[in-house]
């Protein structure tokens, strides 16, 4: 287990680094690619059930869709779920896609603050990076590619309420498609 310090040294070693850059053979960080470097900085042989706490904690991790969404958005994200989502998960069938849900959460008591910004498949798999947060961050271009691979997988994004569309990647790749899940514009805290 992690000490609060070596805690604290693994969010700022994260931050906006990718797992490439420590020779790890992911686009983005994971669960895998996470425990192979607390192994490598720390000499801590964390499994990757150890490894999944941590990334919970912080408020990685599946969510229901509701959970996605502020009081006053649910009824309508329900809906969504209801009569969109279907067609999105068989477009995503039809093309051999993956789908994943995107979010942002703050991570509480880091200094300098940390948001986390994470995609989580309907498998369930987990991708994040970390940044140092900024007022009213566009969704970055960066990231949303990285989900697509080396190998240029076609995926599908439902992209929750932490960034309006306007503050979404323009003229990306065909392979990706982007959905907004129904928000007011209220930030939904984690």
């Amino acid at each position: 287990m992690l000490s609060r310090e070596q805690e604290l040294e693994l969010i700022d070693i994260l931050r906006g680094v990718h797992p490439d850059e420590f020779g790890l053979d992911e686009e983005l960080w994971t669960r895998q690619s996470l425990t192979t470097l607390i192994q490598r900085r720390f000499d801590l042989p964390l499994d990757a059930g150890g490894v999944g706490a941590y990334l919970r904690a912080w408020g990685l991790g599946p969510r229901e869709p509701r959970e996605r969404a502020c009081g006053l958005c649910v009824s309508a994200v329900e809906r969504w779920v209801r009569g969109e989502y279907p067609a999105i998960t068989r477009a995503a069938q039809e093309h051999l896609a993956e789908v994943y849900w995107i979010g942002r959460v703050r991570l509480r008591g880091t200094m300098p603050a940390a948001d986390v910004i994470s995609a989580v498949s309907s498998r369930g798999r987990v991708r994040f990076m970390i940044t140092t947060p900024t007022v009213d961050p566009p969704l970055p271009r960066d990231f949303v590619l990285r989900l697509s691979g080396e190998e240029q997988r076609t995926v599908h994004l439902i992209v929750d309420g932490s960034w309006p569309r306007n503050e979404w990647p323009r003229r990306l790749p065909r392979r990706i498609v982007l959905h907004p899940l129904p928000s007011c514009g209220r930030a939904v805290a984690a």
